[in-house]
């Protein structure tokens, strides 16, 4: 049923801009054999707004993966550089946030692993709502960041990596058959804000899967139970992310999954001294605007990701943008 009504909507779409563009078409024809100034500038502000519709339209055609439609799960992780890498990891986690809030996205957090001294080493966020996965989807790989450190007392530029990690939370239906015995549970004392009692019983709850490697953990309620059962969806639904990829990977012909979304591959850098430039290493796109998208002003380069994607246009060259 939900496959079906997204259809319906996307012909709807399909059908109301053509009957709107010939509507606006004859009614352009006609101001101008009458010399109508005024109903000339009516039709072309509503031939405008057919091609705004249009471009919106054909943005959400590309979001149609299988798990596309699906909330997501977003890790970060810090890179090496201690303090500073944990500062830019919750810094990305700020920025996801604000860009999930803009539209409309409820946000759960998951898990959070305080830094030593400032920032997180680790913290996984569910975004709930339609096409969350879809969109969220090609943020995933090594951001890098370049600026001068507010923790160097002597004023130097510093160049620091962070990762972040995209899977679909997947529906209860799907059956994801997992080995209890690959399974290894650890559980351990919940950091961060949570009041007295998540933080001084071992609630928290982390699940490793040996086959894959994948590791998911949960410290979200104050319950162990609730955090085994939500990290164990957290763990199926990594499964399952796999599985999509290994996917994609044979009917696409693209590089393989690991490469794009590996820690050793950047997608993107943010240039915040000795100027102002965040550019996508993958599509060229780029903004000097870079307070804008560390608020969370991401739409562009996740249209122009995904436009990608889809066409299986191949990927720029990585640059140097230091």
């Amino acid at each position: 049923m939900r496959e079906r009504n997204k259809l319906d909507a996307g012909m709807s779409a399909v059908i109301s801009l053509e009957r709107d563009l010939k509507d606006s078409l004859e009614l352009a024809e006609m101001a101008e054999a009458e010399g109508d100034e005024a109903l000339v500038e009516e039709a072309y502000q509503t031939l405008k707004g057919v091609q705004e519709r249009a471009a919106k339209a054909e943005l959400e055609a590309l979001l149609s993966g299988e798990a596309d439609g699906n909330d997501a799960y977003v890790e970060f992780n810090s890179g090496a550089g201690g303090t500073e890498s944990q500062d830019w990891a919750e810094m990305l986690l700020r920025m996801y946030t604000r860009w999930a809030q803009a539209h409309g996205y409820r946000v759960e957090e998951l898990e959070y692993q305080a830094g030593d001294t400032a920032g997180i080493k680790s913290a996984t966020i569910l975004v709930q709502g339609e096409n969350a996965y879809g969109w969220l989807k090609t943020e995933a790989g090594v951001h890098r960041l370049v600026r001068i450190s507010p923790y160097d007392s002597n004023a130097r530029r510093h160049t620091s990596f962070a990762s972040v990690w995209v899977y679909p939370k997947i529906d209860q239906t799907i059956e994801i058959e997992i080995n209890e015995k690959d399974v290894r549970t650890d559980t351990y004392r919940a950091s961060g804000a949570g009041g007295q009692h998540v933080n001084k019983t071992d609630s928290a709850v982390r699940l490793t899967h040996i086959p894959s490697g994948i590791v998911v953990a949960c410290q979200s309620e104050r319950s162990q139970h609730k955090n085994r059962a939500t990290a164990w969806d957290m763990l199926r639904a990594r499964l399952y992310e796999a599985e999509l990829q290994r996917r994609e990977a044979a009917t696409k012909a693209l590089e393989d999954a690991k490469t794009e979304i590996g820690w050793g591959r950047q997608i993107r850098s943010y240039v915040l001294q000795p100027y102002q430039m965040v550019k996508d290493l993958r599509t060229g796109v780029e903004t000097s605007d870079t307070q804008g998208v560390l608020d969370g002003d991401l739409d562009q380069f996740m249209a122009a990701s995904l436009a990608a994607r889809v066409s299986g246009a191949g990927e720029k060259p990585v640059e140097d943008i230091d």
